[in-house]
């Protein structure tokens, strides 16, 4: 998705777009990457919810929406997107070193997303993950989040992530049409966002390797390969998650225009296990690959 990026308002927008039951949760410290998987679901009832208020760092950079051409500028996606609707997602994504260059619009995420076409060119959504910026951090990866009411990326660098990592997030609606995004960390789920979002009760969701390569400096940009795993999707209403399997309406994009630009995506179990980077060679683009 195409992000316009401002530097006004978030922390503002925040405050009125999160319910007052997600204020009263307790400020979640730095803490240290959890060390268990999760075992209950996301939310303020979970046992340790806290939320990350006062130190997500807005990012203020235009990134402009390109169409990738073979190795040129542009956006890369690798992974896939819902043909329905659901009530959120949920999964764990590794964390690598990109070759993201000092000073350039460059950037690679691994993300989930929910999303509605709202129609005459306007589409609303929230994202969740982590990502690598050229603009941001030196280098340093970041859990982010991205959303259509401040249309600014906000870095909370209070997570000290680091190569090797497994971030598991959580994205979700509870009702009202307000969309939470969390993070599992310090063996508890923090709360990064909520937002009122005109999506309602239910959207279509995505889980994407996103690779963004500044036109100014067109070039190849290395991605080792990250890996999504144990991805669920929420039924609308409620219910038990579900893994996102073959059993899902699914849709995937160009697998030959990702691999022009020397990017693969591997199904290791559609849709809930994969992995998305370089290629490893014409030879091994075969099988499961898309």
């Amino acid at each position: 998705m195409g992000r316009v990026l401002g530097l006004a308002g978030l922390l503002a927008a925040l405050a009125v777009a999160a319910p007052a039951q997600a204020r009263e949760l307790p400020v979640c410290g730095k803490g240290k990457a959890s060390t268990k998987a999760p075992t209950k679901p996301a939310g303020r009832h979970s046992p340790g919810a806290c939320r990350a208020v006062g130190r997500a760092l807005e990012s203020g950079v235009r990134v402009h929406r390109l169409r990738a051409q073979a190795t040129g500028g542009g956006y890369h996606h690798m992974g896939a997107g819902t043909a329905g609707e659901w009530g959120g997602v949920s999964g764990r994504i590794s964390v690598v070193d990109g070759g993201i260059r000092p000073g350039t619009y460059d950037f690679v995420a691994g993300r989930f997303m929910v999303k509605r076409d709202m129609g005459a060119g306007k589409i609303t959504w929230l994202e969740a993950g982590w990502a690598e910026t050229g603009w941001a951090g030196a280098g340093r990866q970041h859990v982010y989040t991205y959303n259509t009411n401040t249309r600014s990326w906000a870095f909370y660098d209070q997570y000290a992530l680091k190569p090797g990592d497994r971030t598991w997030i959580d994205l979700h609606t509870d009702g009202q049409g307000v969309w939470q995004a969390w993070l599992w960390w310090d063996n508890r789920w923090n709360l990064l966002t909520a937002q009122r979002l005109p999506v309602g009760e239910s959207a279509y969701v995505e889980q994407y390797v996103e690779v963004y390569v500044d036109p100014r400096r067109a070039s190849r940009i290395d991605v080792p390969a990250v890996t999504v795993d144990n991805v669920r999707l929420r039924p609308v209403g409620g219910g038990d998650p579900q893994y996102w399997r073959g059993d899902v309406n699914t849709l995937t994009g160009d697998g030959a225009t990702q691999r022009a630009g020397g990017f693969c995506l591997n199904w290791q179990n559609r849709y809930d296990t994969w992995t998305a980077g370089d290629c490893p060679g014409l030879g091994l683009l075969n099988g499961a690959a898309e």
